[in-house]
């Protein structure tokens, strides 16, 4: 397996640590670790799911326009394309005062910072400025989570995971054991003739379990964007990862549960091994994902936050690339959360084996439906594989598919992708705010 990882900006400002020691970390710091950030957030008090840092987002096509701005304000600046593949974390930034992503047009910047530097979130762009928003960054967690439940239990179980207090396993869903699972006969993948191959899929989320058997052999491109091994101790990722490019024929009696069986993986670690991230670490994966042109991005994680300038940038930036970015809507019965809320992000809706929207699933600003109901997939050892639940498990559903039909003609690619995607769903006589253009299916 490749293991693409970054190296430090040269002579940014004076050395600074990350969270595993050395010289403490400015508070104008970009890189200040997770527990920082809660400690931070936990004293401010209220029920919010901002994180103090803040994204600035650049009008389209003046990323570079943009970047120069922040810097004749006097910003330290860190940017994306001093990494390796620009597999940059956040962590990597040292005593920098804003990390610019130029694939996607945006910088996320310290509060304390901004500050300084007399900017402030939501001020009025002037017409001929090259920076378009300033608003919050949010933590973001594995769609489905706990800690959508409110930010105290979200920051109950943040400060638990950084203790390395282990994450309980979920309930244990009894699978049936078929020549395929459910939703991959519902989505007609079986039958399909394509495998993936030559398409690149990206999946952001806890990671992989890299020493998985049933992925003995296959290439993957990894890179972590949370200052944690990519190496998955959650299990979300691995779930995700195995529906969207699962083998075609597991050992044994187990189902086949994976789609592009032959894509070439890309394993984004953008959450930490409880579920838990913030935006600038999502971003960041964006901006890899977009920077490796990876055709497909799916990501089964979000929070319940406002439409976000950055989260649109980065998506636009991926379909204007030939990416298309999927991403889960969400499991609090509630309107579609961030990212999937951005107009250029595909929102996936989660349906049960009788193809009726999950009890669970969000709604609103919805594109394409797919199985996220009891849905069987690899997880990480000793177990390997585990059933679950969520709009995360429908998700990687649509991102299989949508490398099948990208491996079936070179035209589909970003937005027509998305348009092959919904044209070809099976209709559903149900609201579009629930199922979009209905259940996707396999070329």
């Amino acid at each position: 397996m490749a293991i693409r990882r970054g190296r430090r900006p040269r002579a940014r400002g004076p050395a600074a640590t990350g969270p595993t020691g050395g010289p403490p970390v400015s508070a104008a710091a970009v890189s200040a670790p997770t527990e920082q950030l809660l400690l931070a957030a936990l004293e401010r008090g209220g029920d919010t799911l901002e994180t103090g840092r803040y994204l600035v987002t650049y009008r389209e096509g003046m990323a570079e326009e943009g970047a120069k701005a922040l810097k004749a304000q006097d910003f330290r600046m860190a940017d994306a394309r001093d990494f390796s593949g620009q597999a940059v974390a956040l962590e990597d930034a040292g005593d920098a005062e804003a990390l610019n992503f130029p694939e996607i047009g945006v910088a996320v910047v310290s509060g304390t910072a901004l500050e300084a530097h007399g900017m402030s979130a939501f001020a009025a762009a002037a017409a001929d400025s090259p920076i378009e928003t300033i608003e919050p960054e949010y933590f973001v967690f594995a769609a489905g989570s706990e800690y959508l439940r409110g930010f105290l239990a979200a920051a109950n179980t943040i400060a638990r995971d950084l203790k390395g207090v282990p994450v309980p396993e979920p309930e244990e869903v009894e699978a049936e054991v078929l020549g395929a699972t459910w939703g991959l006969i519902r989505c007609k993948v079986p039958p399909s003739s394509r495998s993936g191959v030559g398409i690149k899929i990206a999946v952001l989320d806890t990671g992989m379990d890299l020493g998985h058997p049933d992925f003995s052999g296959r290439p993957m491109t990894t890179n972590t964007f949370v200052g944690q091994p990519v190496q998955d101790l959650n299990g979300h990722g691995t779930h995700c990862i195995g529906t969207a490019c699962g083998p075609k024929s597991p050992p044994g009696s187990t189902p086949r549960y994976g789609i592009a069986y032959a894509g070439s993986i890309f394993v984004g670690k953008v959450l930490t091994n409880s579920g838990s991230g913030t935006g600038a670490g999502v971003l960041a994966g964006m901006n890899w994902a977009i920077a490796n042109h990876c055709e497909v991005i799916s990501m089964s994680l979000g929070s319940q936050s406002p439409v976000q300038a950055a989260y649109t940038a980065a998506g636009q930036a991926a379909l204007s690339a030939g990416c298309l970015i999927i991403a889960a809507a969400g499991n609090e019965t509630k309107p579609t959360g961030a990212p999937a809320n951005s107009p250029t992000i595909m929102s996936v809706a989660s349906l049960d084996p009788n193809l009726t929207p999950s009890s669970f699933s969000n709604f609103g600003k919805i594109e394409i439906a797919a199985p996220g109901r009891d849905v069987f997939s690899s997880w990480p050892r000793p177990r390997r594989y585990h059933t679950i639940s969520g709009t995360s498990m429908a998700t990687p559903h649509v991102a299989g598919c949508a490398a099948l039909w990208a491996q079936s003609s070179p035209s589909l690619r970003g937005a027509s992708l998305w348009r092959r995607l919904q044209s070809s769903a099976q209709p559903l006589p149900l609201p579009a705010s629930r199922v979009g253009a209905g259940l996707v299916q396999a070329p």
